[in-house]
């Protein structure tokens, strides 16, 4: 996989910003769900220039919603929390 494909989005939630107030190098992504932390790691330290410190990953399971009496599910996705080496900074996250 290339490193383009490993990183989906970024995502910013109220988790990330109470992260981010302790420790404001930390980051996170909405990642390919097959992508495993060494190639997410790779994949943010070329997208980015930065060094990665370390990486979190976890595995979201898709809600179930309802539209009249039909239900259907949210796709399962993958995010991966990263923290970066001191004094290291991505512009994206800076404004939060």
């Amino acid at each position: 996989m290339n490193y383009t494909d490993i990183i989906l989005k970024p995502s910013i939630t109220e988790k990330l910003n109470h992260l981010r107030e302790t420790d404001p190098s930390v980051v996170q992504f909405y990642v390919h769900p097959s992508a495993n932390k060494i190639q997410i790691a790779e994949a943010v330290s070329k997208m980015f220039k930065v060094k990665v410190k370390t990486v979190r990953t976890l595995n979201v399971k898709g809600k179930e919603k309802r539209q009249g009496k039909f239900t259907g599910f949210r796709p399962d996705r993958k995010k991966a929390i990263v923290v970066l080496e001191k004094d290291q900074k991505i512009e994206i996250f800076e404004g939060l």
